[in-house]
């Protein structure tokens, strides 16, 4: 089995080079999420690219092309496989580097595994077709899939002793988790349509006249999609300033990557506020140097100076 070891200089080669394959996806594939990541010290940064790597791969098999009964059958490997880790049952030479990765990183930090559970769940909705009437059932979704990956996440990053309020770190967690998946939501929402899929609430598309579904260029005759979109990005903003009390209860540099990763989101949030149609012509995003700016501004650590203020002026 995988033994708990107290030093870096004692992590096996076996491991090593699994956790060498998890940061090689996340460099590849998790374009905002590894600007975070790469500010950690290196235990951490190992441990969320082996919890990115099992995610990436769950997130594949649910957009994936496979039939859906082939779909739910890997997912509910996944499921196994996380019993397994759980059950400090995945040996080092185990031929799944992710395995063996995530089960390394698992015994390195308290992460709450069953979150991943929850990703599944998310997914096998996404693989019904499930779709959502209300904020509050979509809520449900978003916590599937990102709000437990913050729980999850704050498993590697842990908090400050002494940090006030700390007894809602993981409600805070869960939030931001939330406002990043609504921002994801917004920002894929012609993408989305093209797959199939509808995630905005059937109440708010009914009430800007957007119920007929975003399948082109331009917003459905007759709607007011500027205002569906500037309503879910209010909607978005709130939670992302909730979920921003997080930050002084975590050490400087986990309070940097999830501010910058938070960061990201949020000028991506303002570029959609700027131009709510350029959704529906292409995927938005920011160049890698106003990522990389995110960054440094996180680990200077102004967001968090910026929320500690906040938190203290709504307790006077």
């Amino acid at each position: 089995m995988i033994r708990t070891v107290e030093s870096e200089t004692h992590v096996s080669a076996p491991v090593l080079a699994a956790y060498r394959y998890c940061e090689a996806v996340t460099g590849q594939q998790a374009r905002n999420f590894a600007y975070g990541i790469r500010l950690l010290p290196t235990p951490k940064r190992r441990a969320m690219s082996a919890l990115y790597a099992l995610s990436r791969r769950v997130d594949d098999i649910g957009d994936g092309p496979l039939a859906d009964d082939v779909k739910v059958a890997r997912l509910e490997d996944t499921r196994a496989l996380l019993t397994r880790i759980r059950d400090g049952a995945v040996d080092e030479d185990d031929t799944d580097p992710v395995a063996v990765a995530l089960a390394h990183a698992a015994q390195r930090f308290p992460i709450p595994l069953g979150g991943l559970d929850e990703l599944l769940d998310g997914v096998q909705m996404d693989v019904r077709g499930e779709t959502y009437e209300t904020w509050d059932d979509l809520k449900v979704y978003c916590r599937c899939v990102a709000g437990a990956i913050g729980r999850v996440s704050l498993g590697v990053f842990g908090t400050e002793p002494g940090a006030r309020g700390v007894e809602r770190a993981a409600e805070y967690a869960d939030t931001l988790g939330l406002a990043l998946q609504l921002t994801n939501i917004l920002r894929d929402v012609r993408e989305d349509a093209e797959g199939g899929r509808t995630y905005l609430p059937a109440d708010d598309l009914a009430k800007f006249g957007c119920a007929a579904g975003f399948n082109g260029p331009t917003p459905p005759q007759g709607s007011d999609f500027a205002g569906l979109v500037h309503f879910e990005v209010r909607r978005a903003r709130a939670l992302f300033a909730e979920g921003y009390r997080l930050l002084p209860m975590l050490d400087r540099r986990s309070g940097a990557c999830v501010a910058a990763m938070a960061g990201i989101y949020r000028r991506l949030l303002d570029r959609i506020e700027r131009e709510p149609e350029a959704v529906l012509r292409g995927r938005v995003s920011l160049p890698g140097r106003e990522k990389a700016y995110v960054a440094v501004r996180g680990l200077s650590g102004l967001d968090t100076r910026s929320a500690t203020r906040r938190t203290v002026r709504r307790r006077a």
